[in-house]
């Protein structure tokens, strides 16, 4: 592997090498590498790009790394990869793409994960999406997530995109049975002309389910962001949408969380909050010796952390 895409899988996933446990590792629309274990079995779809991820019931303290990276400008990769965690398992997903782009032709990577989570199953799913390169070509990402959680299940997804992707649509759809769970974590920064989306839909059908969904965002220059849930409370269950930002220079940041109650006991909340840098908070660490735009940087660390 060359020292750039040893670099894309740092950026996504924080492998320095070849990680322990299963993993596959797709390279340029191919095949990288891949490692299986007693308990966790990686398959090639026939039908479509893509593979399926069987955890075994009962697995624990087990991960796996799925990371892409793109290196060749024009490049258009779409994959369908399915995961499929078994009754009582409790595992780490990490996932990720990275695309660097030199030339003039666009490089898109768009990826459907599917995930089966059995009764009381739990999985931590990580996934971070980055872009580089100094070509005209533009980095497009546009990741579709569609979640199945069956009694008790529990699942958290935690999604970083902090630079480098001039395009994106992240799509996500969800549906709990009685007693399962579901918590997103969302941080996003756009800067110059970049555009974001986030689409999450949410059917809370069994009692006793749960949603929470918390989007972090910094828009900056003239990018542009657009925020929007759909939280469904068909049973009685509890759900909360959050969604904060901070806007700067001529971004533009629209969000639209939206919750229906579909039943007398579905508890449902909703925030948002979009507003520039406070002026005291600039003052204060302007103070402490730095300059305005240091004292910015700090602040959007801090927020997005």
């Amino acid at each position: 592997m060359d020292a750039i895409k040893q670099r894309l899988l740092k950026e996504v996933a924080e492998l320095d090498s070849l990680p322990v446990g299963a993993y596959n590792i797709r390279e340029n629309g191919k095949a990288g590498g891949r490692q299986t274990t007693a308990n966790i079995d990686i398959q090639t779809k026939t039908d479509k790009p893509g593979i399926d991820i069987i955890i075994k019931p009962g697995t624990k303290n087990e991960s796996v790394h799925i990371p892409v990276v793109l290196s060749e400008s024009g490049l258009k990769d779409m994959v369908y990869n399915d995961f499929f965690i078994g009754e009582d398992a409790d595992v780490v997903i990490i996932a990720g793409c990275g695309i660097h782009n030199a030339g003039c032709g666009d490089s898109a990577h768009d990826g459907i994960h599917t995930f089966h989570l059995a009764k009381n199953a739990r999985l931590r799913y990580v996934e971070k999406h980055y872009g580089e390169g100094e070509g005209s070509g533009k980095r497009l990402m546009n990741p579709t997530t569609v979640v199945h959680l069956a009694e008790g299940a529990h699942m958290e997804m935690e999604t970083t995109q902090i630079g480098g992707i001039d395009d994106t649509t992240r799509i996500t759809n969800g549906d709990l049975e009685a007693g399962a769970s579901l918590v997103v974590r969302e941080k996003i920064m756009t800067v110059g002309d970049q555009h974001a989306v986030t689409d999450f839909t949410v059917d809370m059908n069994g009692e006793g389910s749960s949603v929470n969904v918390i989007s972090r965002s910094v828009a900056k220059e003239n990018s542009r962001q657009e925020f929007v849930s759909r939280i469904n409370g068909n049973t009685a269950c509890a759900g909360h949408t959050e969604c904060d930002a901070i806007i700067m220079d001529d971004a533009c940041v629209l969000a639209s969380p939206q919750i229906t109650a579909n039943h007398v006991d579905a508890s449902l909340i909703h925030e948002a909050a979009i507003g520039k840098i406070a002026g005291e908070q600039l003052i204060k660490l302007m103070t402490l010796g730095l300059t305005e735009r240091e004292a910015e940087e700090q602040i959007v660390n801090g927020f997005l952390a």
